[in-house]
């Protein structure tokens, strides 16, 4: 088989591996380094999404030969000198995914790297505008978007290069909007959404991030909604403030009633346009992040939704008979959860606990913090038999015999099914290492929190004992106990000290891997 793939016999196969390498670059230019074969298979996926590989932005350079005369003379007077030789391939072809931002910055770091060599100043607005109208007129079609404009400035002769070329946007299955600028941009942003809404029927998600009270623009993400054959996936943040007007943003939402699946709501007041969603027949995934009035979005849900797959909620602090009847009509399609209350207790837990007992033993994701550390929360878990993945924060109600009694309890119910277990949170007495010595789930990935100056070395030999016993953890990541005032730090090396971090590392090394936060956690 290995040798049809390097014959390219087996192309649908290639094709499986080489997007499965589609965030390693170094991989990737490997690969074109195999043969002729590889190298035409490899060079546009490495060149879909150039502008996110944390790499120095000098390959900016190679598209500058397809430029226009016109455009290298330009370049030429700046001292910018255009001489690469013909190539195989036109790399602006096989653009995919571009994001406005790390366009703009990438940019800003070529010239930064060209400066000494430039014989008359050219401002970064120059090389985007040439970049972006060089990208529409080579015929790339892309699948994502992210329009996030601060401070670019968008030229006429990138709209009139999008006016002739409508296959650009045409299949376009992913937007994120994000306008920052209260000074200029805003006129381009309109502009550029209002085309965005004449060209693309085919998106699945769309994700708005609100950043000022511009209400044309809102319109024009309006627009954009309206237009779609089949929008799945809606997110809308509102980052400076509560917004209570969205100028018929979400009302329009009310067009892909048969279509939205998911929707995700975060930091927005409560608005009558919400009601909308009383009429999406299939919703399945239901986001609501520290929202003022949440109650009332909740009450929305009440009354409409069933067969809710995945909920996750997040306040300053939860009030379980808010979403008791969502849980209820959920019942056996619940499948994924996350409770979160940031600064209190959940209030009336014992009453959610019942209810998931009750109603929802499907769940496979559970992320549930405030909690106290009860007989019904180990109910639970022990009812959960398809359980995956476990996100606890438990709150010390207990003597420390009591806690280590607990720990035991739940180490001995932690199903077959786990593999992900977070409890990275509970700053104090998690007491990992009674869980690990009773533990016979066989999971893979590990998350917790360690005091350096108290039961290290307990907690080292537990975890090593575990990796032998059971041959199935892959990653741990080990946060940092500070203080009960204080926050707990995940553990990156700029947050550990040195020698802490070499000291586990080598206690650890040849058992398991220890690995960064954002690589290990799973979020809901």
């Amino acid at each position: 088989m290995a040798s049809k793939i390097f014959m390219g016999d087996m192309p649908e196969l290639m094709e499986n591996i080489l997007n499965n390498l589609s965030n390693e670059s170094y991989s990737l230019y490997s690969c074109s380094l195999v043969s002729r074969h590889w190298c035409k298979m490899s060079i546009p996926t490495l060149w879909r999404d150039p502008f996110s590989f944390n790499q120095k932005p000098m390959f900016i350079s190679r598209y500058f030969s397809f430029l226009s005369d016109d455009d290298k003379f330009i370049l030429n007077e700046c001292g910018i000198i255009i001489d690469f030789p013909n190539t195989m391939f036109n790399y602006a072809k096989f653009l995919k995914v571009l994001d406005l931002s790390l366009l703009d910055d990438k940019v800003q770091e070529w010239i930064d790297s060209q400066i000494i060599n430039l014989q008359k100043h050219i401002s970064k607005y120059d090389i985007f505008n040439l970049l972006f109208k060089l990208f529409i007129e080579s015929g790339a079609i892309l699948s994502k978007l992210d329009v996030h404009l601060t401070d670019v400035i968008i030229e006429s002769e990138v709209f009139y290069s999008l006016g002739r070329n409508n296959l650009f946007f045409s299949r376009l299955q992913d937007i994120s909007v994000e306008v920052a600028t209260e000074l200029f941009g805003i006129g381009e942003a309109i502009t550029l959404l209002r085309i965005l809404a004449r060209n693309t029927t085919k998106i699945n998600t769309l994700k708005l991030n609100i950043l000022n009270n511009e209400s044309l623009m809102y319109r024009a993400v309006a627009n954009i909604i309206k237009s779609q054959n089949q929008l799945k996936r809606f997110d809308l943040i509102c980052e400076t403030e509560l917004h209570k007007e969205f100028y018929c943003i979400v009302s329009a939402l009310e067009s892909q009633r048969k279509s939205l699946q998911e929707i995700k709501i975060w930091n927005c007041d409560y608005s009558t346009e919400f009601e909308v969603l009383m009429k999406c027949e299939n919703l399945k995934v239901v986001r609501i992040i520290d929202c003022f009035e949440e109650k009332k979005l909740l009450n929305i849900l009440n009354t409409s939704l069933y067969n809710i797959n995945t909920l996750e909620i997040s306040s300053y602090a939860i009030n379980s008979p808010d979403i008791i009847q969502i849980l209820e009509r959920s019942g056996l399609s619940l499948q994924r959860l996350k409770v979160y209350s940031e600064d209190h207790e959940i209030c009336s837990q014992l009453v959610l606990l019942d209810t998931l007992i009750t109603f929802c033993p499907n769940i496979m994701y559970l992320y549930i913090s405030y909690i106290k550390f009860s007989p019904q929360l180990l109910k639970l878990i022990n009812c959960l038999r398809k359980l995956q993945f476990l996100t606890l924060v438990w709150i010390n109600d207990g003597s420390e015999d009591e806690m280590k009694e607990r720990v035991m309890q739940l180490a001995k119910l932690l199903p077959q099914s786990l593999q992900y277990l977070n409890l990275g949170d509970i700053w104090v007495n998690s007491h990992i290492d009674i869980l690990l010595n009773h533990c016979e789930a066989p999971l893979k990935k590990l998350l917790f929190s360690i005091n350096y100056d108290n039961d290290y070395e307990k907690t080292i030999d537990a975890l090593i004992r575990f990796c032998i016993r059971k041959k199935t953890l892959n990653d741990v990541n080990v946060s940092r106990y500070v203080n009960k005032t204080t926050y707990v730090f995940r553990f990156r090396i700029s947050s550990v000290s040195n020698t802490n971090w070499k000291r586990v590392q080598k206690d650890l090394e040849g058992f398991v891997n220890l690995v960064p936060y954002e690589s290990i956690v799973v979020d809901c």
